[in-house]
């Protein structure tokens, strides 16, 4: 059975550490736009070409509700992207199917889980607050794929944690 090349962990490696830097640059975007919102609403809402109306304030509550909800994403991007980090370590060393690994898969999984209510959520609001004059739209909501990924995650973990098992059962009777 071949092994991975060393050369693609290497890259999957240092492409984890560069999203863990820009979901950082993210977050502050999406802090400076939301304190922009608070700071100057009127200003915020010229600056995305939406005239000042009866409905700019339901439209800029909801705006400011995307914003939040979007830095929710930060952590939770944060904390899968670590797991990522740690899990390619382990496959590097040669020792992927441990027990800690099944263990992040699941809370990848779950974390994945909470960013599809977050896009629901998302989608949702932005909903809630367009209208036809002043459409807003996001890209959020339901994502098929998304969902399909959650499944599979929770059953990769499972496959990981039962590869952990064989293994150490394997190790006992040698």
């Amino acid at each position: 059975m071949s092994r991975p090349s060393s050369s693609a962990l290497q890259i999957a490696h240092v492409v984890l550490r560069a999203l863990i830097l820009l979901n950082w640059i993210y977050g502050a975007i999406v802090l400076a736009i939301l304190v922009g919102m608070f700071a100057a609403p009127q200003w915020t809402l010229t600056a995305l070409g939406l005239p000042l109306s009866a409905q700019s304030g339901l439209l800029l509550f909801g705006m400011r509700g995307v914003a939040a909800l979007g830095l929710a994403g930060v952590p939770l991007n944060l904390s899968m992207l670590k797991r990522l980090v740690a899990m390619v370590q382990t496959v590097r060393a040669g020792d992927p199917f441990i027990v800690a690994n099944a263990s992040r898969l699941q809370a990848i999984a779950w974390i994945l889980l909470a960013q599809q209510m977050l896009s629901l959520v998302i989608g949702l609001v932005g909903k809630a607050v367009s209208t036809p004059r002043h459409p807003l739209h996001l890209d959020a909501g339901f994502s098929p794929s998304g969902w399909l990924a959650v499944i599979l995650t929770f059953v990769l973990a499972r496959v990981f944690a039962e590869g952990a098992l064989m293994r150490q059962d394997l190790e006992g009777t040698v």
